[in-house]
């Protein structure tokens, strides 16, 4: 009976230890469900792809509207500007997505004290379905680390933190899209430069590379125009200097007008620049006049040289099936280099063919002539480019033409020996060790 009755004893206290284990899960469990009482509390949630239009009043400055129109927003006060993408972006990402580094007060007494019973800035966010939220943004915390703000329709005040501020309060200039001109850089297709008497088109090939259109089609030096391109793309209005009188810009001498066309059509500024090197822009994508550097006014005034490409040879580092001299024709298989049906030296083609691709003139004349002291052509393996260059020596000047360009290319003497003697250094490749066993 006394074992019986320690029995129901033991299982007794097993189930009252089982059911303390379970509470003490669950309560822990519970516990850690709960938001930590340091968390930072969040003052906003909002989904921002639903974002579509943005208000901003700051004390002392006329209000700010931005639109999203279509998949660019746009700023519509207090007069039409595009605006700067990225920055935009920005202000809707942190706005819509705001955490405070604490709660200062549930139900203050006295707003003023955090500067928002008149806020210095108030940010109103629309979504498409007709609600919307506004923050207003106060006075700096006492250390300066951050700034107190609340929501328009709530009572509580927290403080953000300093670059959360900086996020979302922004002033119109930096809101603007400084851009002279907001081509697509990779869906660009034509660039249009007067200056200096003479127009200067570039248009890309099929093969996307640029080439000169006018004043007559020439091959263009990719390098060149990319800088170009890179130029016009990062030059920029200072607007923060304010609009330029339109008397003050057209007394400025022209310097250039620029045009480009991508995808979304064709866009143009006028440069102008005065006696004292200030430079003045006016751009069909614009309101207005602006400075911008004098970098842009040297840019735009390159002469065509400047542009040409005086490289004799366009294949690049593609692979090439065919090699032809006046020693006769190099074909390649495989990674082999052969001449008829004997193997070639890899090493002293390859020299042959790094001298080719390297072939650089010092500069364009209007007359060559002279004699033909060599000539090669060069067949990439897709087949897409077959390019033969012939070099002629007349007293102590050597040049070069492209078959099938009227252009004549001044070269180094030096720089074209060196690219005979490479062709006649080509040998066949050295017996293999099998064949001398053999």
């Amino acid at each position: 009976m006394k074992q019986m009755r320690g029995l129901l004893i033991a299982a007794i206290l097993l189930a009252g230890l089982s059911g303390l284990v379970y509470w003490s899960k669950k309560h822990k469990a519970e516990e850690a469900s709960k938001p930590s009482g340091d968390a930072a509390p969040k003052v906003l949630t909002l989904d921002e792809k639903q974002v579509d239009d943005i208000g901003i009043v700051k004390t002392g400055s006329d209000p700010v509207e931005i639109s999203r129109i279509g998949d660019r927003w746009e700023i519509v006060k207090p007069e039409p500007a595009a605006a700067d993408q990225d920055t935009v972006n920005t202000i809707v990402s942190t706005a819509a997505n705001l955490t405070s580094d604490r709660l200062i007060d549930d139900k203050p007494n006295d707003l003023a004290a955090f500067g928002l019973a008149q806020p210095l800035t108030q940010i109103t966010l629309h979504l498409k379905n007709g609600k919307s939220s506004t923050l207003d943004l106060g006075t700096e915390t006492p250390t300066h680390s951050g700034t107190y703000v609340k929501l328009a329709t709530e009572s509580k005040v927290y403080s953000i933190p300093a670059f959360s501020k900086n996020n979302i309060d922004k002033p119109l200039n930096d809101i603007r899209d400084k851009r002279v001109l907001t081509f697509s850089q990779e869906k660009l297709s034509r660039i249009q430069i007067e200056a200096k008497g003479q127009t200067i088109e570039f248009g890309k090939n099929v093969q996307g590379e640029w080439q000169i259109l006018k004043p007559e089609p020439l091959r263009a030096d990719g390098l060149q125009v990319d800088d170009l391109v890179r130029k016009l793309s990062e030059a920029r209005l200072k607007v923060d200097l304010g609009k330029v009188n339109e008397g003050t810009f057209s007394s400025a001498p022209k310097v250039a007008t620029v045009q480009v066309t991508d995808n979304g059509g064709t866009q143009t500024a006028e440069i102008r620049q005065d006696k004292d090197k200030k430079t003045y822009a006016k751009s069909s994508v614009v309101t207005g006049v602006y400075q911008v550097d004098a970098d842009l006014a040297a840019t735009l005034t390159k002469s065509l040289p400047d542009y040409r490409s005086k490289k004799l040879f366009d294949f690049g580092f593609s692979d090439l099936s065919e090699v032809s001299t006046e020693n006769g024709t190099y074909k390649k298989s495989g990674e082999k280099w052969f001449y008829n049906s004997m193997e070639m030296d890899n090493s002293s083609m390859m020299n042959f063919i790094d001298k080719l691709r390297d072939l650089t003139a010092t500069g364009f004349e209007t007359k060559g002539g002279g004699k033909t002291i060599f000539e090669a052509t060069a067949i990439t393996q897709d087949k897409k480019r077959r390019e033969r260059v012939i070099i002629t020596r007349e007293g102590g000047n050597t040049f070069a033409q492209r078959e099938g360009e009227p252009a004549i290319y001044k070269l180094d003497s030096g720089t074209a020996d060196a690219l005979i003697q490479a062709a006649k250094d080509i040998k066949p490749a050295a017996p293999s060790t099998k064949s001398k066993k053999k």
